[in-house]
């Protein structure tokens, strides 16, 4: 219980830590779990269930408080039955649990009236979800607190914003034009609810005499952000605009909650600003990367459960081929970060693009260098506690690896000789990557021969040198499935002759057909 504070005009209010509380604050953020993707066909509920078992697991060893889920729960706009049963069950299960709030803002792939549908009943477990950007921004802007009515902190949940949610269109108007509205109304946005949150901040500091932290969330495309070629990660807008910087977020926001991007990083090398990224590796493109959750903590730092959170071993090669790319964890690299003690059993983001260092000594001082920089520049966006007691603490926690991936490259030969060194425990999906000189008319059939009698299965073959030279559907191994929508519309024009000059345009005219196929919420009426 927090006492109210009886001031009389001669007494002296001593200074406030910023982060002090009774109790720390714990908050969980994901987000882009895609509920219901498949990948080349293959189901993937088995995966879903199991992660959203282990988040719950997880949620209850650290005791976490609040939930925070920043877009994308469903993969398509309309979701199968058994996408919207994991997800029932899941926030059914959690609000019975220590969670005291969970918050749900929509992505580009959700429905935001589907989502929004059921939100009067989820209240009553005190689930919050925001689908559709408010007329009254007084709606996004959260007080969240516990069982007594003591503020916890405010959340601005800000869903995913479209396009007609930020500019008025107008005939005419050109793309750089396009750009520049679409930020400025991202922009103010943001500002009117930041302006919103701060009054509701001021008001809860006076009363009880401590600072609330405010949490603002987002679903958008940071500029310089990190992308794989496979994760289905739709342009939110026409000609990828509306890619945002970190000045954009009002300075009162304590921690900014992002998804879209499902790569695990930082905005602006910012810690206060963060992707999550997705839980599950998405595509062939993710399979490198040790997936995560993040945990911000407020207040007083406490010791971690670590052994609960270990994530599961991995099929390993035999030998130290790099040209498979599987989900390795490379616990070298284990530490927490915001000047927090290292809790054992962590790990920050490893992205999977680079190779690993040559040595532990390099790995460890090139991280502690990066962290160094960080923290310059994460002073300069805002002043924070240096007390180890009164800080913001956020720590990746690694996510287990549900369905094993790997992608193999090289000729014939080389494949064959990788998938020979895979030291197998379990099922493991392939994605085979020919980059042979020759040409190979069987290639299917020989890479199935490779992997006869093995627990492997594997989902796609892409042949580069057939890929890049022929275009004739009947002389290639390539399936409709293995392209996406501009892809197939590239060989629409490389078949019909079309002229160079008037491939531009029909690029752009395409891609608004794309955009406007994808983004209609077909639940609304």
């Amino acid at each position: 219980m927090f006492a109210r504070l009886m001031i009389s005009p001669t007494m002296s209010i001593p200074d406030t830590p910023k982060y002090a509380a009774t109790k720390s604050l714990k908050i969980l953020h994901t987000s882009d779990w895609h509920l219901g993707r498949r990948l080349y066909g293959r189901l993937r509920y088995d995966e879903f269930e199991s992660f959203l078992q282990w988040l719950e697991d997880t949620i209850s060893a650290q005791q976490v408080n609040i939930l925070i889920v920043a877009g994308d729960i469903f993969d398509t706009m309309t979701p199968s039955n058994k996408a919207q049963a994991l997800y029932y069950e899941f926030l059914g299960r959690v609000s019975r649990s220590c969670c005291q709030h969970v918050v749900i803002v929509a992505g580009n792939h959700d429905s935001p009236t589907f989502l929004d549908a059921p939100s009067n009943v989820l209240k009553f477990l005190n689930v919050h979800v925001i689908g559709t950007a408010c007329d009254n921004l007084e709606d996004e802007v959260l007080v969240l607190g516990d069982d007594n009515n003591n503020p916890h902190c405010i959340i601005a949940a800000v869903p995913y914003l479209r396009d007609r949610d930020v500019r008025s269109s107008s005939a005419g108007e050109s793309a750089d034009s396009k750009d520049a509205n679409v930020i400025k109304g991202i922009r103010t946005h943001y500002d009117e609810v930041a302006s919103i949150a701060k009054g509701k901040q001021a008001e809860l500091i006076k009363i009880h005499q401590r600072h609330i932290p405010i949490i603002a969330t987002g679903h958008l495309f940071a500029a310089g952000g990190k992308t794989t070629d496979d994760d289905g990660v739709r342009d939110l807008y026409v000609g990828s605009l509306g890619k945002i910087s970190a000045d954009m977020f009002d300075k009162s926001f304590d921690y900014v909650a992002l998804g879209h991007l499902h790569v695990p990083q930082r905005v602006g090398g910012l810690e206060s600003i963060r992707y999550s990224g997705s839980p599950i590796a998405m595509g062939f493109g993710e399979a490198r990367q040790q997936k995560q959750v993040l945990l911000i903590q407020f207040g007083a730092t406490e010791s971690f459960d670590n052994d609960s959170l270990r994530p599961n071993a991995i099929p390993q090669l035999a030998s130290t081929d790099t040209n498979v790319k599987t989900d390795t964890i490379e616990t070298s690299a284990e530490k927490t970060i915001k000047k927090a003690p290292i809790q054992a059993g962590f790990i920050d983001d490893l992205f999977g693009f680079d190779e690993p260092a040559a040595n532990h000594e390099m790995a460890t001082t090139a991280i502690q260098e990066d962290t160094d920089d960080q923290q310059e520049q994460e002073q300069d966006h805002k002043s924070k506690p240096n007390n180890d007691s009164d800080q913001m603490q956020v720590t990746s926690l690694p996510v287990p690896t549900f369905q094993q991936l790997a992608q193999i490259s090289g000729d014939l030969t080389m494949i064959a000789n990788t998938i020979k060194a895979l030291i197998l425990t379990e099922s493991i999906w392939l994605e085979i990557v020919y980059t042979g000189d020759e040409i190979v008319s069987d290639l299917r059939e020989q890479v199935q021969g490779m992997v006869e009698d093995l627990p492997c299965e594997v989902l796609k073959i892409k042949n580069t040198r057939t890929y890049n030279k022929i275009l004739n559907q009947q002389q290639t191994s390539e399936n409709l499935q293995d392209l996406n929508e501009m892809e197939v519309f590239e060989r629409c024009l490389t078949i019909n002759d079309v002229a160079d000059s008037q491939k531009d345009s029909l690029r752009d005219a395409y891609g608004q057909i794309l955009y406007h196929l994808h983004h209609e919420d077909r639940q609304a009426e």
